[in-house]
């Protein structure tokens, strides 16, 4: 029986490993959710966080498909596209790959700022991507979106971003890493961010073990605070070991004003 039985382990701990290493990291899950909100039509976002790409694979295949199909108005990327200095040149296939109405609109992450990109602003922008830094544009006529450096790396600005903002227009606000969020609410009316990986690793009956520093109280899905509310994506990609298990990586579409 104790043969068996550890058999049995063998096999459940095998078939988890090959789950965490080649099937979960590339099932995308796509989840939907709406707020309310006055503005003159509803806003569809996709946010996309901790891309960690190196290259235009088969996550990167799948996440294009994704986003083709749900037709976003806008696409917010809250950091981390890379995963090092290296790894700049190879995600240009996918940057240059993504299309909205709206615009697509970027933040640094931690690695951005552990790896600084020389002119990232022309950069960015030759792949038709609108970078922000402690600086806020509008997306359209009665929204603004404020982006900010990363909270857990950099020095971000709230105050330098709104500065420019017109009075009683609909303001996003996206950064990296969600601790920063305690120093947002009550400012703006959405926060966008990243950075936790949701986990990335959930073993059962057992709390997380691991989330980079700067994730504060926050792991993913919806907070609210003092009248803001923060949406915190489980991110596409990984990070140190190439594996998710009981945590899939994450589009997450949002629709302001539903």
């Amino acid at each position: 029986m104790r043969q068996v039985l550890l058999i049995l382990v063998a096999i459940a701990g095998l078939a988890a490993t090959i789950d965490a290493f080649m099937v979960e990291p590339y099932r995308i899950e796509v989840t939907h959710s709406s707020i309310p909100a006055a503005l003159t039509w509803p806003l569809k976002i996709a946010q996309l966080s901790d891309l960690h790409t190196s290259g235009f694979g088969r996550r990167e295949r799948q996440l294009v498909g994704l986003l083709d199909a749900e037709h976003p108005d806008v696409i917010v990327i809250t950091g981390d596209t890379v995963t090092s200095g290296r790894h700049y040149q190879n995600i240009r296939p996918l940057l240059s790959r993504l299309h909205a109405p709206l615009g697509v609109w970027l933040v640094r992450g931690n690695w951005e700022n552990y790896y600084p990109l020389h002119n990232e602003r022309v950069f960015y922008s030759q792949l038709g991507v609108h970078f922000l830094l402690n600086e806020a544009r509008p997306i359209r006529g009665d929204i603004w979106l404020a982006g900010l450096d990363d909270p857990s790396s950099g020095t971000p600005n709230l105050d330098a971003a709104l500065r420019t903002v017109p009075q009683r227009l609909y303001v996003i606000a996206a950064f990296h890493a969600p601790g920063f969020f305690d120093n947002v609410a009550g400012r703006v009316p959405l926060v966008l961010a990243g950075h936790t990986h949701g986990g990335q690793v959930r073993l059962p009956l057992a709390p997380v073990f691991w989330l980079p520093r700067g994730s504060g109280r926050f792991l993913a899905g919806w907070y609210a605070e003092r009248g803001s509310r923060m949406y915190v994506s489980r991110g596409i990609g990984t990070s140190f070991l190439p594996m998710r298990f009981r945590c899939r990586p994450e589009l997450s579409i949002i629709t302001v004003g539903s």
